[in-house]
């Protein structure tokens, strides 16, 4: 395997790591919904879980292809293009925002 190839493997591998670190900053202070009391003792399990209903419907494939766009495709077009959006944190953020968190991120 030729030093070029490592360079790839590795700056792929970087960039998949960051797509999977998603961690939203979530406001617990205040009362959301439809609910009078705080749902912040909550939001532990409801993390978990919104991260584990978005890894089962992501592709790693994809998002990785997705950073690999955005990084060095979009680098080449001089920024032209469009970025895409990675799925992983979307489905985070609407999961927690679905269980009536506030997600600032």
């Amino acid at each position: 395997m030729g030093k070029k190839q490592l360079i790839v493997i590795g700056i792929f591998c970087t960039l998949l790591n960051a797509c999977a670190s998603y961690k939203p900053i979530i406001d617990t202070k205040g009362k959301t919904g439809a609910y009078s009391e705080s749902r912040a003792n909550e939001l532990t399990d409801d993390l978990q879980s919104c991260k584990t209903l978005a890894k089962d419907n992501t592709s790693t494939l994809v998002e990785s292809s997705k950073a690999v766009y955005n990084v060095w495709w979009r680098a080449s077009t001089l920024w032209l293009s469009d970025k895409l959006e990675y799925s992983y944190p979307k489905i985070v953020r609407n999961c927690l925002e679905g269980r009536n968190h506030k997600v600032v991120n």
